[in-house]
């Protein structure tokens, strides 16, 4: 075969640039748009201080429960009413719900931006919460749980959430919850969730041609005969650290591999080392060609696949090692983990490693942050974590121009290798005696 023409030569890299971002106090609400000029579709998200750390104890996953209700129907147009105005914009209803908020999103063509907040707006506001509905909602919730938790995974971060951070605290039992938390919700409890936290103005973000939309008219829908009260963020949580490790197992019996999540707490997200610390974890476990990845995978040919994340939130955070490995193998690839994380805390990281990671990093953030939903997003982080207007301006520039010394510090300071909790999911009297012999930590029977 005989190529006819040339390939063509790369282009000139383009410089990356973060829309401008724009403030509006409208209506005892807060208005944060950004700037697409020309674009022909925008994104509008209604953002609430109401995420999972606002849930009453014993009744985790009560916000997911609460945001499907919200797709059932209005106080002015049952679900297939609603349903019907939504298509006829051509959008739904976008949710997202974490630790630290409770976003409802739509996108649509630039000119039906205002009745699509409206729509929002209403479900949001008064949504119908018909008994029957909540109660179907919160079974089906329940029956995916089940089936999730049949899963490899689940049990394992449990466990670890609860070491790390006790389950007297939020953070300590799982974002999502369990069957059981979820099973208790009641409707009572949706009704007053729904009260307490999303009759809020909370934040309207806007991403579009903001030349042809209307921020004071949209925050004025969106945030009609809401409350503007404050609501108190609170301070980051004081999580002790060890200085010693832990193995926790959890009995999957017969069990053919072994889950491994491995971890100690970090700092919230807003923390001023966030960009080295995010560049640590890529040259420990965030990326294909990473330390973690090349040894327990490439090398010893235990696992498919290892990875290594800072999980930072506004309050608390947690950095976590994840994989799974053949059972025979699960002593090895613990103590290999444990050593590369020792090694990387106390070493650093190298300049070519860190060119990798730095250029990698950079080059995600510009393809990520290209469409209206992603800008959308990183408005909401600005938000939720109080950072300034120029951050996603200044990211790209800070990742590229972070040093090998400042890696490293990171990697000293946040990397607890000495610290750790272990938690293994297999099969116990497989692994027990082995686990043992490393003496790499005590080892613990999981209460999950």
């Amino acid at each position: 075969m005989t190529l006819t023409t040339e390939r063509p030569g790369t282009g000139e890299s383009r410089p990356y640039r973060f829309p401008p971002v724009v403030r509006r106090s409208v209506a005892g609400g807060e208005v944060v748009g950004a700037h697409l000029p020309g674009h022909q579709l925008a994104v509008a998200t209604l953002l609430l201080d109401a995420g999972a750390l606002r849930e009453p104890s014993g009744r985790e996953g009560l916000t997911g429960v609460m945001a499907k209700a919200l797709e059932e129907g209005t106080a002015a147009r049952d679900s297939t009413a609603y349903a019907l105005a939504l298509e006829g914009l051509g959008t739904e209803l976008s949710m997202a719900v974490d630790w630290d908020s409770f976003r409802v999103g739509v996108q649509v063509p630039v000119e039906r931006l205002p009745a699509a907040v409206e729509l929002l707006a209403e479900a949001v506001r008064t949504p119908r919460l018909d008994p029957a509905d909540v109660l179907r909602v919160r079974d089906d919730e329940v029956t995916s749980l089940r089936m999730y938790w049949a899963n490899p995974g689940p049990r394992a971060d449990a466990a670890l959430r609860a070491d790390l951070f006790g389950v007297d605290q939020r953070p300590g039992r799982p974002m999502d919850g369990d069957p059981d938390s979820v099973e208790a919700v009641t409707v009572e409890d949706v009704v007053a969730f729904h009260r307490s936290w999303l009759t809020r103005t909370g934040t309207l973000l806007v991403v579009g041609d903001l030349e042809r939309l209307d921020l004071d008219v949209l925050g004025a829908t969106a945030f009609a005969g809401a409350r503007a009260e404050p609501v108190d963020p609170g301070e980051p949580l004081r999580v002790p650290t060890r200085t010693e490790r832990r193995i926790i197992v959890v009995d999957r019996p017969g069990s053919v591999q072994s889950t491994l999540r491995l971890g100690h707490p970090a700092p919230h997200r807003a923390h001023p080392d966030y960009v080295s610390m995010s560049l640590v974890s890529t040259v420990l476990g965030g990326a294909f060609t990473s330390r973690l990845n090349h040894l327990i995978r490439e090398v010893r040919g235990y696992t498919y696949g290892i990875r290594s994340d800072f999980g930072l939130s506004r309050r608390f955070g947690r950095f976590v090692v994840s994989s799974n490995v053949q059972t025979a193998v699960t002593a090895p690839a613990l103590v290999d983990a444990v050593a590369e994380i020792a090694r990387t805390q106390e070493a650093g990281v190298t300049e070519p490693e860190l060119e990798v990671a730095r250029s990698w990093r950079a080059g995600q953030l510009s393809v990520e942050l290209q469409t209206p939903r992603a800008i959308a997003g990183a408005l909401s982080t600005l938000v939720v974590y109080g950072l300034p207007d120029d951050y996603h301006a200044r990211l790209r520039e800070e990742l590229l121009s972070a040093s090998v010394a400042d890696v490293s510090a990171a990697a000293a300071t946040h990397l607890r290798a000495e610290g750790l909790t272990m938690v293994v999911e297999g099969d116990a009297a497989a692994i027990r005696d082995d686990l043992a012999a490393t003496g790499l930590g005590d080892l613990l029977n999981a209460t999950v």
